[in-house]
């Protein structure tokens, strides 16, 4: 499945939001992350979700208007999909089959990140409230292995 992004792809898969929370932090430090690893084939890949406490209530274009001018988002931020149940989105269904979580492969919340390596492999899977600074040394790592 994730072969069809390209050799070159190193990088996060976050389901986001800009409502409340976990957001401010997370999108400036994942500016700081993209900025800093993008042209060392890291990328990020945002995947809005609404199925957390309708904390993304938006239409995609509104979605892509604050995430990129609120928070000055400069990686991809995809179409809202939906993360669990049956009608979770082909990528996020492979990507939870390939690291589980504490208590289950189910999303808990907005920004579960997965780490994903050139082959496709998910490489490991951090909780919402993990800071994306607090997985640089991981980052560091893929990319010294690529």
């Amino acid at each position: 499945m994730l072969k069809n992004i390209g050799s070159e792809f190193n990088g996060f898969f976050i389901n986001g939001t800009y409502v409340i929370g976990l957001t401010q932090t997370n999108y400036k430090e994942l500016n700081v992350l993209h900025e800093k690893y993008k042209n060392q084939g890291f990328e990020i890949l945002a995947f809005p979700c609404n199925q957390f406490a309708g904390q993304e209530p938006g239409n995609n274009d509104e979605i892509q208007e604050v995430a990129c001018t609120m928070f000055k988002a400069e990686f991809p931020i995809f179409d809202k999909i939906e993360v669990n149940g049956k009608n979770a989105a082909p990528i996020y269904k492979f990507l939870k089959t390939q690291k589980g979580g504490i208590f289950g492969d189910g999303i808990k919340w907005n920004f579960t990140k997965f780490l994903v390596n050139k082959e496709g492999k998910v490489v490991e899977r951090y909780a919402p409230t993990t800071s994306p600074l607090k997985i640089e040394k991981d980052i560091q790592k893929l990319l010294e292995s690529s």
